[in-house]
């Protein structure tokens, strides 16, 4: 943040020259009295804005004016206005890292079943674009989503002309928000898709495998999500140098030099950009058409891709989630609008949204899989670096405090202790962990066995592979080893041949693969509380009971891979 330079008092040679003493009179006394007057309405008008301006640091609530028919081509590229939900706590500003907020739209053409992304853009109520959105040239009767991200506690969305109504717009149920989340006509978007996917017009791809021989993880795989799953967007803005804003856009990256990326802390953009980058997998992506069609990830792209090809147990909102909680208190129908705006089934009586058994998917599958794939993320960039010191302490620290108290107490559900305890440094900052996944966990997969045995190490002719899972060359073969943690063996595929390591068959290393001990989990160390200092609450109105929310990935921090 900018701060004006008061002006400095005269101190030159002027001042210093002798001056002959004057008489008093009341002329005198009223004429330096208004000049005082003046000069104290002047510093009024000055200091209140600078303190509303330091103020904005503490004002996580916001609300968002959504411009009229928000479903058109017009109303896209209308520009969304941020403003306070409470001035009195202080302004809003979409600048502000902290207050940022987000809208990610989605097109589907019905003829063809193609998608296609928008992402409208945001300002601060009175001010203008630092360049004017494009356009966008919709399909024929084209249906439009949209999806709302904030990185500050309580995001409202606020009409103009009646646009929530005319965008289908959810914020949350029974007068209590989401939180950080909201939706514009998603529930005909996903209908709309999942009629194209029917037809056989539109194909999810498929997942790929990961790195660690795995399938790629998706949003709805409880080794990626946390204590409220599937909320945020991709949608990244530029900041120019006297904070006005632009669609993030090849045109406007070269004509705004030197203007800076706002991205959301979403766990959207932490599978699309973090760990498909770490896993060498990649994500679903879509023309933009407000950037040349210019492939992006989305939120919606995420969901469907998810829904088609997740194994199971398969991750759904559960009704301890922080953003479907009605003044702390679960509640069906908010969780049930939740899952709409993400194609998520409600809950019924196969599906009943238990967070007991969430948490037990969770704990079976994140730590093995976190610890499977530190090979891969220990060296990869943290998200948060006022978090973490890696994308492996990041993941670790953000299960410990999803699964612990301040999160979806899985702790206290499940009564046990929790699997990861990670070690700060001095300024709170997680640089370790250790992970005890010898919980009935099945190796990291969603679905699978339930053997209580921990991946170990394997040594294949001298060289270790961590978790028995990775690449090696056996007999100038390129081989995949993986841990099958359900039957407790490893398997080698060469060349498509997938054999036990002790059947000898063609294909298999002159020396058999010799397991090494896994690493030591060290239960001492301390357990991180939060995501970062700063805990935050979201899920209901200001004027309810909120519940402490830990903060999640912080804005700007998510390694900026190309996509």
């Amino acid at each position: 943040m900018q701060t004006q330079i008061r002006p400095k008092r005269n101190v030159g040679p002027e001042s210093l020259k002798p001056r002959r003493p004057k008489r008093f009179s009341p002329l005198m006394l009223i004429g330096i009295s208004v000049p005082l007057i003046i000069i104290l309405i002047a510093g009024i008008v000055v200091i209140v804005p600078r303190i509303n301006s330091h103020a904005a640091n503490a004002n996580m609530n916001c609300s968002l004016i959504v411009p009229p028919n928000p479903l058109s081509a017009k109303g896209l590229a209308t520009p969304y206005q941020l403003v306070a939900t409470d001035p009195n706590m202080g302004p809003c500003n979409e600048a502000n890292a902290g207050q940022a907020a987000f809208v990610q739209g989605a097109v589907i053409d019905p003829a063809t079943g193609q998608i296609s992304v928008y992402n409208p853009l945001i300002i601060d109520q009175g001010t203008q674009p630092a360049a004017q959105p494009v356009v966008p040239n919709l399909p024929v009767n084209a249906i439009v989503g949209l999806w709302f991200g904030f990185n500050g506690n309580n995001l409202t969305l606020q009409g103009q002309n009646n646009s929530l109504a005319m965008g289908r717009c959810t914020n949350g149920a029974n007068n209590s928000i989401f939180g950080q989340f909201a939706y514009c006509n998603a529930r005909a978007f996903f209908a709309a898709a999942n009629n194209a996917i029917r037809r056989g017009q539109l194909t999810p791809p498929a997942l790929g495998t990961a790195a660690d021989g795995m399938a790629c993880p998706t949003v709805r795989d409880f080794s990626v999500i946390d204590m409220d799953q599937s909320d945020n967007v991709t949608t990244t803005y530029l900041i120019t140098g006297n904070g006005t804003i632009a669609q993030n856009t090849a045109a406007n990256v070269a004509a705004l030099q030197n203007a800076q990326t706002q991205v959301n802390a979403s766990d959207n953009r932490l599978l699309d950009v973090a760990l498909d980058g770490a896993l060498n997998c990649q994500p679903w992506t879509a023309p933009d058409l407000a950037d040349n069609g210019k492939m992006v990830p989305a939120l919606p792209l995420n969901e469907i891709q998810a829904a088609a090809h997740q194994g199971a147990p398969m991750a759904l909102v559960p009704l301890g989630d922080p953003m479907t909680l009605n003044n702390n208190n679960a509640d069906n129908n908010k969780t049930n609008l939740y899952r709409r705006g993400v194609d998520q089934p409600v809950i019924n009586n196969t599906n009943n949204g238990n967070t007991t058994t969430y948490c037990k998917n969770y704990l079976n599958i994140a730590p093995a899989r976190i610890q499977l794939d530190a090979q891969f993320t220990k060296n990869r960039p943290s998200p948060d670096p006022a978090a973490a010191n890696s994308l492996f302490t990041f993941l670790a620290q953000r299960f410990n405090t999803a699964f612990g108290q301040n999160g979806l107490n899985c702790t206290g559900l499940l009564n046990v202790q929790n699997p990861i305890q990670v070690t700060t440094d001095g300024n709170g900052v997680a640089i370790n962990a250790t992970i005890n996944a010898g919980n009935g966990n099945n190796g990291g997969g969603n679905g699978g066995g339930t053997g209580n045995t921990a991946a170990p190490n394997c040594s294949v002719n001298g060289t270790v592979i961590n978790g028995c899972t990775g690449t090696t060359t056996i007999n100038n073969q390129t081989c995949q080893v993986t841990f099958d943690k359900a039957n407790n063996q490893i398997n080698f595929n060469c060349n498509g041949a997938q054999n036990p390591p002790t059947q000898g068959q063609p294909g298999q290393p002159t020396q058999p693969a010799q397991p090494t001990q896994p690493a030591q989990s060290n239960q001492g160390q301390p357990a991180l509380s939060r995501l970062s200092p700063r805990s935050r609450t979201r899920g209901n109105k200001p004027n309810q009971h909120n519940q402490a929310r830990a903060h999640k990935v912080k804005p700007n921090k998510i390694p900026q891979i190309p996509l």
